[in-house]
């Protein structure tokens, strides 16, 4: 079994050390659905709702969200992102969304990807609660981490 690397010997946590690691280029992508009705989906799509442009707004969170990760995760380093790119896409069961999230440095960027799904699924939630209350914020999840 692989070790925690966010333990020290002592068992407490600590914030890893990536000085010593070679600058590399890194991308993270991640996923998330967020599951609602097709009338609240259609709304959405129609702009027909009262707080705005949800998409537009959605991704602009997203995009800040990935930006504040090391603020919002106690152990994450700040990190100078070089690209961010949220997709927010209409589906049968709502919305779906996926972030592409990229740095050059010494350590990945796989948390602020979905740091930035998580808050724009938040996003829609919060901009659409007033029509619909039980949507549900689903399979979040990374889908890819590459190094170059």
């Amino acid at each position: 079994m692989p070790e925690l690397t966010h333990l020290n010997a002592a068992g407490h946590a600590h914030m890893v050390d990536v000085g010593t690691k070679p600058d590399q280029k890194r991308t993270a992508i991640a996923a998330a659905q967020v599951i609602m009705t097709p009338q609240t989906r259609d709304l959405i799509i129609a702009g027909g709702l009262p707080k705005g442009d949800v998409l537009a707004v959605a991704r602009i969170a997203g995009i800040m969200a990935a930006k504040k990760t090391a603020d919002l995760i106690p152990l994450c380093h700040p990190l100078a992102l070089t690209a961010i790119e949220v997709t927010l896409t209409a589906s049968a069961d709502g919305i779906d969304i996926q972030a592409r999230v990229q740095t050059t440095g010494p350590t990945g960027v796989e948390m602020e990807a979905l740091t930035a799904v998580s808050v724009a699924g938040l996003t829609i939630y919060d901009m659409c609660k007033a029509v619909e209350k039980t949507m549900q914020i689903h399979n979040i999840r990374l889908i890819s981490k590459v190094k170059e």
